[in-house]
């Protein structure tokens, strides 16, 4: 009978990322009456080739190869005495090489999930007294060392790798590294991790009992190590990345203590003047050496989104009904709106600022690197790119963000964009030049004092949709808060122009009931209004708004007046999975384009009534039913498939991911222009990818289509 072991690992938790192709390849299944076997050269006997016991015996043959351990120092299935109870076993165990009683590594793979994993570990190696510990299931690996300070309950710091049969613990705690060996070693990389997955382990080994802030902390370190990577590539002559446990647990901490002022200096305006990191010495140097083997810096993002994200939405943002877009949802709509280099971006509800930051990826060409932007980039991240939200963790990291990408100033403001009266004095001087200009002297002066009507050309948001608002004071700026009724229009009778108005227009078919006012109105309805007042005549936006709005009997006033004030040019539906695990909430993409009757205008829309609309509809979302993402596994290996920098890629039809690879393999082609081997091998990977990329329709291509066949004045040229 024909066995694989990708076919045994399928269904498992287990995966083979951490183990190289001929690695996987030497290990020789067995058939033993139907069944598959694998010999252990350790215990030597054959053994069932079970998902565990298939990581377990690649493992082993790395201790004996890769790390040169030799095979009398390792015990499989040994005993752990834990006080009289002798029943627990170890996976495997590496004895000490001075004292063959002592062991030096305890390795657990039973368990495939890594909190428990690491909490039976952690376990293990206190009763043994291990100073090292590592759990593994073949796709992720977590190697902890036991540190037994006198007097004290032992703590445990994270290693980047096992020491060598020939190394000691210190040699690997005190090595030091460029931050090019950093991006070559990147654990989000070679172990396909998430930062998410890293801050969980910190949550189980530090935050969880530190009594502090866990969304302040991590966030303070990511900006250390943001910073740390940039002065490496930027300032350091030997390209040293700091960001590193460095002996004892004082001084590492005063060393990422300096780092983190020197990042405030560098990029000031985030925190408060003595603010500070608040863990104890112990706590930070641990927390540091679980993020120190990451690379933060030339990714899109969505990997420090996706931590930021799990920090914060349960409790700053789920309760308002706004939630963190989905990267890949993000992308579509700047795809399809298409902002460019000479064009305004906002958005008004802006979350950490995934959409304008995406933005500032699309009209760069190209990601987050620590080189930092080039003189025409910063000047457009300066002077055309802004954002609002009243949240004040999610402006803390939006400004953070948009800070870096901008080299130094951001336009990110904390306001409530529906109430521009009330705004601070930052955000109105921040604002005024971006007002629009109105008929006259005296209407201009009035904008200005009212903040209501700007001239941005893309507006890019995900408003909050749930619950009301009912201050009567913010309602009465607005017109979808007024009282209408339907218009009868046996009462037209004697004025055909009027009839004739009620056939043609949606909007005539209602009126206003003089001096009243709704006493509520849904936050993302208000948003519709207040969207397109930041809109200039002619601009653009993507929004996303519940699913209802498009098809509920009681919200056709709400389209009937976006049809009168706009272009409806695009509907996306998404799957119910998107939002998830925040909502399960159904939602659609709405792009409009305002009207705009001044036909020597480069964006001139002319109001029109009877036009094609772009209708879409997701059918492979990038989540599941729980919520995760949903990536592309590699047929190769069972892995995930990366991209050409090493990201994850999402399973979805929202856009087609060879277009971003194509921009990865031209700026690759620039950045190896200089060593033809690794440009050879980016190439394969190049053409590898899109051949086993799914070919399916997607839904920022065809829009594309869509817009130059309707000749819309943002259509993205053709290839």
């Amino acid at each position: 009978m024909q066995h694989s072991i990708a076919g045994i690992l399928r269904t498992s938790n287990y995966g083979l990322d951490l183990f190289t192709a001929d690695e996987i390849a030497a290990l020789d299944l067995i058939d033993k009456k139907g069944k598959p076997y694998l010999h252990d050269p350790i215990r030597s006997k054959d053994v069932r080739a079970k998902p565990e016991e298939i990581v377990r015996q690649l493992f082993l043959r790395q201790l004996t190869g890769r790390y040169g351990y030799p095979a009398d120092r390792i015990g499989v299935e040994k005993a752990v005495r834990m006080g009289r109870d002798t029943s627990k076993s170890a996976d495997v165990i590496i004895t000490d090489a001075d004292d063959p009683q002592a062991a030096y590594v305890i390795v657990e793979v039973k368990r495939p999930t890594e909190k428990k994993g690491i909490e039976q570990l952690k376990t293990y190696a206190n009763a043994q007294g291990a100073p090292l510990a590592v759990w593994t299931n073949g796709a992720t690996i977590r190697i902890l060392h036991r540190e037994q300070a006198s007097g004290k309950a032992a703590g445990y710091v994270g290693l980047d790798r096992l020491p060598l049969a020939t190394e000691t613990i210190d040699d690997v705690l005190d090595r030091t590294l460029t931050i090019d060996q950093l991006a070559q070693e990147n654990r989000l990389v070679t172990e396909r991790l998430t930062l998410k997955s890293i801050i969980l382990d910190l949550e189980n080994l530090v935050l969880a009992n530190s009594g502090v802030d866990a969304f302040e902390e991590v966030f303070k370190l990511v900006y250390a190590k943001l910073y740390d990577e940039w002065a490496a590539t930027n300032e350091r002559r030997d390209r040293l990345v700091h960001f590193r446990v460095a002996g004892t647990d004082s001084k590492t901490a005063e060393r990422i203590r300096g780092l983190f002022e020197a990042a405030k200096d560098k990029w000031p305006g985030i925190f408060l003047d003595g603010e500070t990191i608040n863990l104890t010495p112990g706590q930070l140097k641990t927390a540091v050496s679980f993020l120190q083997g990451i690379k933060l810096f030339n990714s899109n993002l969505q990997v420090i989104d996706e931590a930021f994200e799990y920090l914060t939405v349960a409790v700053a943002k789920g309760s308002k009904g706004q939630y963190f877009t989905p990267r890949h949802v993000i992308d579509m709509a700047v795809m399809m709106t298409d902002p460019q280099r000479n064009e305004t971006v906002i958005d008004t509800a802006a979350g950490s600022c995934g959409f304008t930051v995406h933005a500032l990826f699309h009209v760069w060409g190209d990601e987050f690197t620590a080189e930092g932007p080039k003189p025409w980039q910063v000047e457009y991240a300066r002077e055309k790119v802004y954002a609002l939200d009243f949240d004040a963790r999610s402006v803390k990291v939006a400004r953070a963000l948009n800070l870096i990408a901008g080299d130094g100033k951001t336009n990110v403001y904390r306001a409530n964009t529906l109430d521009p009266r009330e705004w601070d004095e930052d955000t109105r001087v921040g604002m005024k030049r971006r007002l629009r200009k109105m008929g006259s002297a005296g209407e201009t002066r009035e904008n200005a004092e009212a903040m209501r009507f700007f001239d941005f050309d893309v507006l890019l948001a995900n408003p909050p949709f749930a619950g009301d608002l009912t201050d009567a004071r913010i309602l009465r700026q607005y017109d979808l808060a007024r009282k209408v009724e339907a218009v009868d229009p046996e009462t037209l009778a004697d004025d055909p122009d009027a009839f004739e108005e009620y056939q043609r227009s949606p909007f005539a078919r209602y009126r206003d009931k003089p001096g009243k006012w709704d006493s509520k109105q849904p936050r993302d309805v208000l948003f519709i209004e207040r969207n397109l007042d930041f809109l200039a005549p002619g601009g653009r936006m993507a929004v996303v708004l519940p699913q209802g709005r498009f098809n509920n009997v009681t919200d056709g006033y709400l389209r009937a007046w976006i049809g009168a004030h706009a272009r409806i040019v695009a509907v996306v539906g998404l799957d119910v999975d998107t939002f998830k695990p925040h909502t399960g909430t159904k939602t659609s993409v709405l792009v409009l384009q305002k009207w705009n009757e001044d036909p020597e205008s480069d964006t001139y829309n002319p109001r029109r009534d009877d036009y094609p609309i772009f209708f879409a509809t997701s059918e492979v979302s990038g989540k599941n039913s729980r919520g995760d993402y949903v990536h592309l596994i590699d047929p190769e290996d069972g892995g995930l498939l990366l991209d050409l920098e090493g990201h994850p890629i999402v399973d979805h039809d929202l856009f087609d991911v060879r277009g971003v690879l194509r921009g990865q393999m031209a700026r690759q082609r620039v950045q190896l222009a200089d060593n033809p081997a690794a440009l050879a091998a980016a190439e394969a990977r190049y053409k590898r990818l899109v051949t086993i990329l799914p070919n399916r329709e997607t839904i920022a291509e065809a829009f594309a289509d869509f817009a130059r066949q309707q000749g819309l004045s943002f259509a993205p040229e053709a290839d």
